[in-house]
């Protein structure tokens, strides 16, 4: 099995998904949501969080796969940048429209990145974000391509983060978080987790992102996720279900933060090169 570097600038779409109210809930409750924040979790006043744009166009993170023809028994979530044009409806239909960009070769047995990007509409035409993966293929580094990868280091203030949100995921987080959209094996099948390197069931990289976007949101945004712009990061390791995690912030200047997810625990970087513009 190998990459199909001819799939570079195919086209994606359109990815059709309707949603409404429950997915909008089912969604927050998925990255932690819970009583304290009813304004996640009831239709009454309800509020949409940036990152459920993730639950919605998952769709494309698998045809992305698919057309470079990366081995899934290595696939793990890269990167995602998110850019905000429009606050996400409560209900209705994305559309959704995209393309492989890149690959690079981080070299034989280092695994290679596969970039695409895609534009999410309404139905009506209304631009709500833009999407940028970035898959890790484990095993399919050593074809010979770029090894630049791009992007730039995010370089952290030498200073504690201002803030510091502690939170809990359940030792059965993945099993709710996948019925959002991401039903891949690895974060429920223990014989293909194990067949993967893992011990066992790991937590989904966008389920940890959601974490973050939730303390991002209540922290800097007081509650008003619609004032989203950008929220970028990259995955740095995997994380159980069941263990803590805290996520860190450090704001820069209004309307811009750097932050970064840990395991509580250990200590051990999940979530890195953290920017949020709102």
């Amino acid at each position: 099995m190998a990459l199909d570097l001819e799939a570079r600038g195919r086209k994606i779409g359109p990815l059709v998904r309707e949603y409404s109210w429950r997915d909008v809930i089912l969604y927050a409750l998925a990255v932690g949501a819970g009583s304290s924040e009813m304004e996640y979790c009831y239709e009454k006043k309800l509020k949409v969080l940036p990152t459920f744009s993730l639950a919605t166009t998952f769709d494309f993170f698998w045809r992305l796969a698919q057309e470079a023809n990366i081995d899934l028994a290595g696939i793990l979530h890269g990167e995602q940048e998110l850019i905000f044009h429009n606050p996400i409806p409560l209900e209705g239909e994305m559309v959704t429209e995209g393309r492989v960009v890149n690959y690079y070769d981080k070299g034989q047995k280092k695994g290679a990145l596969v970039v695409g990007e895609c534009e999410t509409c309404t139905a009506s035409g209304l631009h709500l974000f833009t999407s940028i993966y970035s898959l890790f293929a484990r095993f399919d580094g050593g074809f010979g391509g770029t090894l630049s990868v791009p992007g730039t280091r995010v370089v952290y203030p030498d200073v504690e983060p201002s803030f510091v949100i502690d939170a809990l995921p359940s030792a059965d987080q993945h099993l709710l978080y996948r019925l959002t959209g991401d039903y891949f094996e690895v974060h429920v099948d223990s014989e293909f987790a194990k067949n993967s390197g893992f011990a066992k069931p790991i937590m989904h990289g966008a389920c940890t992102m959601g974490y973050g976007c939730r303390a991002l949101v209540g922290k800097l945004m007081l509650g008003e996720p619609e004032r989203m712009k950008r929220l970028a990061c990259r995955f740095s390791r995997f994380l159980y279900p069941g263990v803590p995690i805290q996520t860190l912030i450090w704001p820069l200047a209004p309307g811009k933060a750097l932050w970064r997810v840990v395991d509580a625990e250990s200590g051990l970087t999940l979530i890195d090169n953290g920017v949020c513009e709102y």
